[in-house]
């Protein structure tokens, strides 16, 4: 892959799997993006759905943001240091274990019509999530190839943005329909199914065979690839940075659909079941913009691809902050689009080269998902002040921050790049000798050369 590439694709040791077996693991890990993209859209379109039932501000509403989101910022770092103790498949158990607890805790919420019980219950399936995207981003990420990570994880994430389509779809149907708009009764069968969902899948990975990655194995293969880093993890800029890039950019993405449906009903041009359609669209164009995109990093440097979607984010943020009516709707399709793969993107630059260290980036990665608890709030509260057309400044400057670390990953790969070809042009060649005995004993002394951190 030009430019750098993602974390190393490892030689797994001991069990050794058959390529149907590899097929099948990865199609399994690629389920867990459905369940989060599932969740995720059913999220955005309660916050409208609560607004109207509970009679609560925006700003209020945001409560559901503020803890889903929140718990990857607090969960994370324990998903992480679990998956590195327990491996990925006991991760994966324990995070399908928890999505179903958080989604069957919507039940009694729904029942006692408590608001703080459906915060409560979000926390814990974000939990759950947060769990399964350490496991499913970085496992993802080297299992298989490592110049195709990226275009792995970007397919793989595209089935997240299938089922985030899917949920504001049925939200429509069933929440904002006849006489749901005022009750809570469908919120409870649409998560029991997403409970039952989960269990479902969970029997799917019990009978798996899915194969172990240690972080010896990791170690060594990046090794073998000819780079060593013996830095801390807080001293790998490239991940540090991209945590910060994270976590600017899903606040941004959040905030911009947290506030979609306030933005398309404020002025009364759109009923809600009508907005929530729009919206469902959206989420439609980000999918298929993913798809569309992915074959994309096959011949475009990842971070020149960052640095370009990341300013068209912040362009057509902009204009849908400050003209509204049909362009302001245009520029925020045109905003989905160009989200599409800016996560998974971002999540493989940031956790390239790690080594031994990969299971750990992969939840620092994982921890800027809490941005999306940041976010919501701010803008919520310029929405009440200023309008919700006004208040989509706030998601424009993460967006920005997005192109300033593609530009940075660029200069940063590329000084890297030059230096591995550097040590291959001053490597030492083996000259023939007039014995194979003295042959032997030449390339005993020469190693291969190692760019070194």
């Amino acid at each position: 892959m030009a430019g750098g590439g993602p974390a190393q694709a490892m030689v797994i040791k001991g069990a050794q799997i058959t390529k149907k077996q590899e097929y099948f693991a990865f199609g399994l890990v690629t389920s867990l993006f459905f369940l989060w993209g599932f969740s995720y859209g059913l999220l955005d379109v309660l916050n409208k759905h609560f607004q109207t039932f509970f009679n609560i501000t925006k700003l209020q509403s945001t409560g559901l943001q503020v803890a889903y989101f929140g718990a990857y910022l607090v969960y994370s770092p324990v998903a992480g240091q679990f998956i590195s103790k327990f491996g990925y498949k006991n991760g994966i158990y324990s995070g399908l274990f928890l999505y179903a607890a958080g989604a069957l805790g919507f039940w009694p919420s729904a029942k006692f019509e408590k608001f703080g019980g459906f915060v409560g219950s979000s926390f814990v399936i974000a939990c759950g999530l947060a769990t399964l995207e350490v496991c499913a981003n970085s496992y993802v990420t080297v299992l298989g190839t490592p110049e195709k990570a990226a275009f792995r994880l970007n397919f793989s994430q595209s089935f997240n943005g299938l089922a985030a389509f899917v949920g504001p779809l049925i939200a429509s149907k069933y929440f904002f329909s006849g006489g749901n708009e005022n009750s809570l009764t469908s919120v409870q069968y649409v998560y029991l199914a997403v409970a039952g969902l989960g269990a479902a899948v969970a029997v799917l990975f019990f009978f798996a065979t899915l194969p172990e990655i240690s972080e010896a194995d990791m170690a060594a293969q990046q090794e073998a690839n000819g780079f060593v880093d013996e830095r801390p993890l807080w001293k790998r800029w490239h991940c540090t940075l991209g945590f910060a890039s994270q976590f600017m950019y899903v606040g941004a993405q959040v905030t911009v659909a947290s506030f979609v449906l306030n933005y398309l009903t404020d002025k009364h041009e759109y009923t809600t079941a009508r907005a929530s359609q729009l919206f469902s669209f959206m989420q439609l164009t980000f999918m298929l913009a993913r798809f569309a995109s992915t074959p994309l990093l096959r011949v475009v440097n990842p971070a020149i691809l960052l640095t370009i979607y990341g300013l068209m984010t912040f362009t057509f943020t902009l204009v849908a902050a400050f003209t509204g009516g049909h362009v302001g709707l245009a520029a925020l399709f045109i905003v989905f689009f160009f989200e599409s793969i800016i996560y998974p993107t971002t999540f493989t630059l940031a956790t390239a080269d790690l080594g031994h260290l990969t299971k750990r980036g992969a939840g620092l990665l994982c921890i800027g998902v809490g941005g999306g608890a940041v976010f919501p709030p701010a803008q919520g509260a310029m929405a009440d002040h200023a309008g919700t057309q006004h208040s989509y400044i706030v998601p424009a400057i993460g967006f920005l921050t997005v192109a300033l670390y593609g530009a940075g990953m660029y200069v940063y790969t590329s000084r890297k790049a030059a230096r591995l070809q550097e040590l291959n042009l001053e490597a030492p060649v083996l000259r023939k000798s007039e014995s194979e005995k003295s042959l032997e004993l030449e390339a005993e002394k020469i190693e291969t050369p190692v760019l070194r951190y």
